[in-house]
């Protein structure tokens, strides 16, 4: 009975792990979000159709994956950037991700929009 209890209870906490915060820290390096300088730690959130990025609990844009037109990295430095569309606005940003992340993040991003990403070493992104 008591090898049945910490059994359960040890399934529980490795259940509440891994429910736990699944979003990736990451630091904005430029781009299209308003009042965020470079450096200014993130939480990205790669959701089923959106991603979003989220300062201090406060969510600063969230992007509809159907919107996003280019997903692009920068491997030596771990950086990852979106481009979207909303309408006839034009947006973009580039954050620096742990590099033990930017693969992953990259994956979720091809999984969610159907893009690939490209290599653009020399990625720049203007406000």
């Amino acid at each position: 009975m008591k090898a049945q209890l910490a059994a359960g209870l040890c399934f529980v906490i490795i259940l509440a792990l891994i429910a736990g915060d699944n979003g990736y820290n990451v630091k904005y390096d430029s781009g299209s979000l308003p009042d965020t300088n470079a450096g200014t730690s993130l939480k990205m959130y790669i959701d089923a159709n959106k991603v979003r990025f989220v300062k201090n609990n406060i969510e600063l844009v969230k992007i509809p994956s159907s919107t996003i037109t280019k997903i692009s990295y920068g491997q030596d430095v771990g950086s990852v950037g979106l481009t979207w569309a909303s309408g006839d606005q034009k947006r973009g940003l580039a954050v620096q991700c742990d590099k033990n992340d930017y693969r992953g993040i990259l994956a979720e991003l091809e999984g969610i929009t159907g893009k690939r990403a490209v290599n653009s070493e020399f990625m720049t992104v203007n406000n």
